[in-house]
């Protein structure tokens, strides 16, 4: 596939067409649109999803950085397999790893001529050893291409910060990686910068050391915030933005840059350089081994998250795992992705579209010609629709073999003419006609829909805005796992309550409990109408397809009153209030550290409002407000109140301190639960702000009422003082 795809870019930079014979009326190719990816960039887009192995001196010190005064005596995995590794890697459809052959402390993980601080100091195999030479090996037996991490900042070596002799230690060093252990399909620059042993930082010479990997490697991308093959996505979560542009101004940005994570996260769509973005994440809490992490590893909805965010947006996924001090990847990890990978080919096991018939009334030449719509659903990467000159936008419709139950749809961009849609959306016929279910703005190299299953039989994929004629290699529709919802009226209830479980198609069979634990299919099957539930209870569900689970547990927890803990009202609720929709407002000015300084502030004005906020502030900092009257409840019921500030604040209900959300802070929000009798109940909030920003916001849920802020007819204040 590889192969196919670069042997088309070359082809197609020359202006010749070698995915299909010509026809006699067939335009050619649209132009390139600039910028367009290298064909080591293609190649790299091809990989996917790959691991990212942090393995060093800080899986035996605990830390996550070193300072680089660490004895090589430590370093000892007592099982060290690499192949186990490689092994899980595959299974879970990996196409490659990266190994932190050098973290921040400088301690190599194969014996360098130009430091004693490496493997061979270490009593690791009597000091024979060489960590790169056994994965790299590894990853030739189980065809995973290798790549390595090494980093600039070196806080052992004492030529650190000396300028261009460290630089060359470094190419050195880095001459010694990219050698001697075959190739190297990544390397990948940290832009840490900090002080070496010596208390000097070092200024580091990138040109000197992409001019190495050039010379040594030049199939590797290189990596870092800046490129110049790829990029940082601008956080560690391992989520891309919903818009991705491979294209970024490569000129202002450099590694270790701050301030720019946005454009870094959705790249710039006047770009002036292809920089395709990686997203990294560690499969644990760190990025190295903690033994207190064994039991925080990411579940199966927070992996599928990740991989929606990044491989479903376009991106690469650089999967982290920190391999334990054994030398091995965690049995945790590794059941981790490998239900990771099961869940993914559970949603991609059939492609419905695949050789169905497709049309399109903007194809380029012919519709039947060589990039007609059936193009994108013939399996085949070098192939690819296109739009005739000048279009901006595009629809290609898809008849499926029979209704069925969509729920995802995925997408790709013919790369090698450069990226070009900013704005689509997908379709779907149903028996109440078309109805569209799923927006998007980039599309890129992949980009993978997913939204609530619907019975369709036929499925249009629309191009609304396209920097040029758009082209499109592939279109892919798919019948995930079924999923379940959890329909209730309330949470939090007075005795009883009821709840509901909904499939999304007829043809799966719904399985849950009450106690908290993961349904299967011996657990209770559920045969409609309502569940019942009278005492404290966490719900789960899932629903069976054939062989197929969903691929999250539903989940709600309720919690249940007595209805003897009712709170009273101090008005009924058909009370006429003095002053309807207004609360009494007193402002103060003052030096604060905390509310319980309000008895000694004085207050500087009284006033009323209609909701609650810090806009009635007489100043940005040292000020504070109190808010009192009487908050209407509609019904009887369990009523949620959220209190949020930046700083402090505080909720009474009558004379009881209901929410304590007091002292220097940040935005933060505290929330109650409180069972309430319909009618009119007093209340009192107190703010105060120092330095920070002014915020202060007081929300509301209950019987009948979604989560939302409190308005005018909620309040009532009553006679004037």
């Amino acid at each position: 596939m590889r192969t196919t795809f670069r042997t088309t870019t070359f082809a197609l930079v020359a202006g010749i067409s070698v995915t299909s014979p010509a026809y006699s009326d067939d335009p050619g190719p649209p132009p390139p649109l600039m910028p367009i990816p290298s064909a080591r960039q293609i190649a790299w887009h091809e990989r996917g999803m790959y691991a990212f192995v942090h393995f060093n001196m800080n899986t035996f010190t605990d830390r996550e950085w070193g300072d680089g005064t660490e004895s090589p005596q430590i370093f000892h995995p007592s099982e060290m397999d690499t192949d186990q590794w490689c092994r899980v890697f595959k299974n879970a459809g990996m196409t490659g790893v990266i190994i932190t052959a050098k973290h921040h402390d400088g301690f190599c993980l194969w014996p360098s001529d130009h430091t004693d601080h490496d493997v061979q100091s270490s009593p690791w195999r009597d000091g024979g050893g060489d960590v790169l030479k056994d994965l790299s090996e590894s990853c030739r037996r189980f065809d995973l291409d290798f790549g390595v991490y090494l980093s600039p900042w070196d806080r052992n070596h004492p030529l650190y910060g000396s300028g261009d002799p460290y630089n060359q230690f470094f190419a050195d060093q880095l001459r010694e990686v990219l050698t001697n252990y075959g190739n190297v399909f990544e390397v990948w620059f940290d832009g840490a910068n900090g002080e070496g042993p010596n208390g000097r930082r070092q200024v580091y010479d990138f040109d000197l050391f992409h001019r190495v990997v050039r010379e040594l490697q030049p199939e590797a991308c290189i990596f870092s915030d800046a490129g110049p093959d790829v990029r940082w996505i601008g956080n560690e979560r391992g989520i891309v933005g919903e818009t991705n542009w491979n294209l970024l101004k490569r000129a202002d940005f450099h590694p270790g840059i701050t301030g720019r994570n946005r454009e870094l996260n959705e790249g710039q769509i006047d770009g002036t350089h292809w920089i395709p973005g990686e997203a990294d994440v560690s499969i644990r809490p760190g990025w190295y081994y903690h033994e207190s992490e064994d039991d925080e590893v990411k579940d199966l909805g927070g992996l599928l998250d990740v991989w929606y965010g990044s491989i479903g947006r376009g991106a690469n996924l650089l999967l982290n795992f920190p391999v334990d001090r054994r030398g091995l990847v965690h049995e945790h990890d590794a059941a981790a992705v490998l239900e990771l990978r099961r869940a993914i080919d559970s949603i991609l096991v059939e492609d419905l579209a695949r050789n169905r018939p497709s049309t399109s009334a903007q194809s380029r030449g012919d519709d039947h010609g060589t990039m007609g719509a059936s193009s994108a659903v013939d399996g085949d990467p070098a192939t690819y629709w296109a739009a005739e000159d000048g279009a901006s936008a595009g629809t290609i419709e898809i008849a499926l073999d029979r209704p069925s139950p969509v729920d995802h749809v995925e997408i790709r961009e013919f790369l090698p003419l450069g990226q070009r849609v900013g704005k689509f959306s997908v379709q779907c016929r149903t028996v109440d006609g078309w109805t569209t279910v799923a927006h998007g703005s980039t599309i890129g190299n992949r980009r993978i829909v997913s939204f609530p299953a619907v019975m369709a039989n036929r499925i249009r994929v629309v191009i609304e805005d396209s920097r040029a004629a758009p082209t499109i290699s592939h279109i892919g529709v798919y019948s995930g796992p079924p999923r379940v919802e959890i329909v209730s009226d309330e949470h939090s209830f007075i005795d009883r309550t009821e709840a509901y479980l909904a499939a999304d198609r007829d043809a799966a069979v719904i399985h849950y409990t009450l106690d908290g634990s993961i349904p299967t299919r011996a657990s209770p099957r559920h045969l409609g109408g309502p569940i019942r539930i009278d005492e404290d209870t966490d719900l789960r569900a899932v629903a069976f397809e054939g062989d197929r689970r969903s691929l999250r547990v539903a989940e709600t927890a309720f919690r249940r009153f007595d209805a003897r803990n009712l709170r009273d009202p101090v008005h009924g609720i058909d009370w006429e209030a003095p002053r309807a929709g207004v609360l009494e407002v007193t402002m103060y000015e003052g030096g604060w550290q905390s509310l319980h300084d309000l008895p000694n502030q004085e207050s500087i004005g009284r006033t009323t409002a209609d909701r609650v906020d810090a806009s009635l502030r007489s100043r940005d900092h040292h000020c504070g407000l109190v808010f009192t009257g009487f908050l209407r409840a509609r019904e009887t019921g369990v009523h949620t109140l959220h209190l949020r500030s930046d700083d402090g604040s505080r909720l009474h209900l009558g004379e009881e301190l209901a929410i304590d959300n007091d002292g220097l802070h940040g935005r933060y929000e505290k929330s109650i639960q409180i069972p309430l009798k319909s009618g009119w109940h007093p209340i009192r909030i107190e703010w105060f702000n120092a330095t920070g920003d002014h915020d202060l916001q007081i929300e509301m849920e209950g019987p009948g009422v979604p989560r939302r802020p409190l308005r005018a007819a909620d309040l009532a204040a009553g006679p004037k003082p």
